[in-house]
């Protein structure tokens, strides 16, 4: 049975209502964790340095990000006045207002969850120091659990507000699945500049601070005296909660945009019901995290991993029995929840994998550090070797979770594993976010000179915030792999691509420049942090020569002169591959047609999926 307009209005008003308490919960421990004191003046006085360099950076980034979120939502407001363009989707003033609330909101849950990772930085230095590992461990996860119901909840708040607006204002589904494709496109937007600028600013200071310190001179990591240890510490925050937050989050919106665009259009289910059940489920997802955040925070944890993978399986179980109810209630079969199972199974999956290939307790590692007995080259290459090889298993099981959620519920069906996989995005980042404020607080411990005691405490949170880390990225690239799928399957059915003819001179010209398109984005981020370390680097050198006072302890680096390097450096080198990834996709549409241009997606897709897996194993 079809929801009529009053009930389908109802279910998205309780949606809203959900996300608003999801928020409000978001900020109630964001106000606990500003409640709290350090309580130790070193403690604050580098936890001062990291904030400052942290907002410098985040309010530059935004601002140039603005310019770009602005032009761009005027251009596609004006494409709706072109009448060749004026039925398409994604373009026209409504869609161009969905793009801006989409980065809003994306921006807005990275900016909080920022903040919230700075100052629980700090607070779990300081528990370690006066309270040990259970008082430490919740003081990571609590940050963590601000960036992850941010993401979240700001991502389906904003939705889901803009669904029902337009829908109360065309009654037309079908055209509001259109139109808020603009709000996908909007939060895509500032995840690519998001992650770019500060995964350049990360890598940048942490091979300045890396090379020049541990290496030339001979320092710890994570040295007061290295006078890069501010600008590595703020590039935690910037690059690994920032903007892996926004990262997911725009895979989050992309696969309920799909899915509920293919529900509409492709099911044998009603249109509201199909198109309700992805958002039903995000819902049930953002709920089933609170529970599980609730449930670890009420308790002591020893074990650090231990507390982690319990707050996973609980948001996990509680998703998966209530859309079993969702599925029987308002789609009137268990089929939709079995693709949502394969969503889960495939998310759960890939972590193992990453984990297995990356953690030193397993053979792949253990490989890498065998060979490193005979020298660097060895170890480069054995590497190399490794992270090639986790292609092929991430890969399979990424086919063949696409294969059984097409046979389940065909084209709806490989939405709903995207879904699946993301219904628990919350607990996820709250989980990933957790790595970098756990590395952050050793750092701050190793720059305040806390006792060894304080260090090992830190060090054992690190090393699982490493692994989470690492499962993190994998997670990243297969929701991303699945998303990027169900937006492409999306695309086809809007552009009327029953078929895509591989013999075809135009379809292959798209495979071929879709294949090299990553390799190209790689090289120029490869080469932007290239240059902004060679920055960092001279900075750092001329800092020790011209004060060889920094090295005997007795007078202060400038912390601020790199953390300034570093931004500036990041800020200009995002722009030129944010704009080719952008505008490259736009021109091979409008010049060659849309078989050329799902020829560049196919070959894009497979092509940065493959290199994704390789470089985030490998590295």
């Amino acid at each position: 049975m079809n929801l009529d307009d009053k009930t389908f209005i109802i279910f998205l008003a309780s949606i809203i209502g959900t996300t608003l308490i999801s928020l409000i919960y978001t900020f109630f421990l964001k106000g606990q964790l500003n409640k709290l004191k350090v309580g130790n003046s070193k403690i604050e006085e580098i936890s001062s340095y990291i904030k400052e360099g942290t907002l410098a950076f985040i309010k530059r980034e935004y601002r140039i990000i603005a310019v770009f979120v602005i032009a761009t939502g005027v251009l596609l407001a004006l494409l709706g006045f072109i009448p060749a363009l004026r039925n398409a989707e994604g373009v026209g003033w409504r869609s161009a207002l969905c793009f801006i609330v989409g980065a809003s909101f994306s921006g807005l849950a990275g900016f909080v969850g920022m903040l919230a990772g700075v100052k629980a930085n700090s607070l779990t230095t300081s528990a370690a120091n006066t309270s040990g590992m259970s008082k430490a461990l919740k003081m990571a996860f609590s940050g963590g659990a601000v960036v992850g119901l941010s993401v979240a909840g700001f991502g389906l708040f904003g939705l889901t507000s803009s669904m029902l607006v337009l829908y109360l204002t065309t009654k037309n589904l079908v055209l509001v699945s259109q139109i808020v494709i603009g709000y996908g496109l909007g939060a895509s937007f500032v995840a690519l500049f998001a992650r770019v600028g500060g995964g350049i600013y990360t890598k940048a200071a942490d091979v300045g601070a890396d090379l020049v310190g541990k290496i030339e001179v001979g320092i710890p990591e994570d040295d007061p005296r290295n006078p890069a240890v501010i600008a590595d510490n703020v590039g935690d925050n910037v690059g690994d909660i920032a903007g892996m937050g926004s990262d997911l989050l725009e895979s989050y919106a992309g696969s309920i945009i799909s899915a509920l665009t293919l529900g509409i259009s492709t099911t044998i289910y009603q249109g509201t019901n199909a198109a309700l059940f992805p958002l039903l489920i995000a819902a049930l997802g953002i709920v089933a995290t609170i529970i599980s955040i609730a449930i670890i925070r009420m308790r002591e944890w020893r074990e650090p991993q231990k507390a982690l993978n319990i707050s996973t399986y609980i948001a996990n179980f509680i998703v998966l029995v209530s859309a079993l109810a969702f599925s029987l209630i308002i789609l009137k079969s268990y089929r939709p929840f079995l693709t949502i199972l394969v969503g889960l199974v495939i998310g759960v999956l890939i972590g193992i994998i990453a984990e297995y290939y990356t953690s030193d307790k397993y053979k792949p590692v253990k490989e890498v550090a065998f060979e490193s007995n005979t020298g660097h080259a060895t170890n480069v290459i054995a590497g190399y070797a490794v992270g090639m090889r986790s292609t092929a298993i991430t890969i399979i099981v990424l086919a063949l979770g696409v294969i059984f959620a097409y046979l389940l519920e065909g084209m709806y069906g490989i939405g709903l594993a995207a879904i699946g996989m993301l219904s628990t995005v919350g607990i996820t980042v709250a989980v990933d976010a957790y790595g970098p404020i756990s590395d952050n607080a050793g750092g701050i411990a190793q720059m305040a000179n806390l006792d060894d005691n304080v260090r090992e405490i830190t060090d054992k949170l690190d090393s699982v915030g490493n692994t989470t880390a690492a499962v993190g990225k994998g997670f990243c690239i297969g929701a991303a792999v699945l998303t990027s799928l169900a937006l492409f399957v999306s695309y086809a059915f809007s552009t009327n691509l029953t078929a895509i003819n591989v013999l075809e001179p135009l379809v292959i010209l798209g495979i071929l420049i879709g294949g090299m398109v990553p390799f190209l984005f790689t090289s120029l981020v490869i080469n932007s942090v290239g240059r902004a370390a060679n920055k960092m680097i001279d900075e750092v050198r001329r800092q020790f020569k011209e004060d060889p006072k920094i090295m005997e302890g007795t007078s202060k680096p400038d912390y601020a002169k790199c953390v300034d390097i570093s931004t500036r450096a990041a800020l200009k080198e995002m722009i030129i591959p944010a704009i080719i990834a952008v505008t490259l996709p736009i021109i091979i549409g409008f010049v060659f047609g849309t078989k050329a241009l799902g020829g560049l997606l196919v070959g894009g897709l497979v092509s940065a999926a493959m290199l994704a897996i390789f470089m985030a194993n490998s590295g």
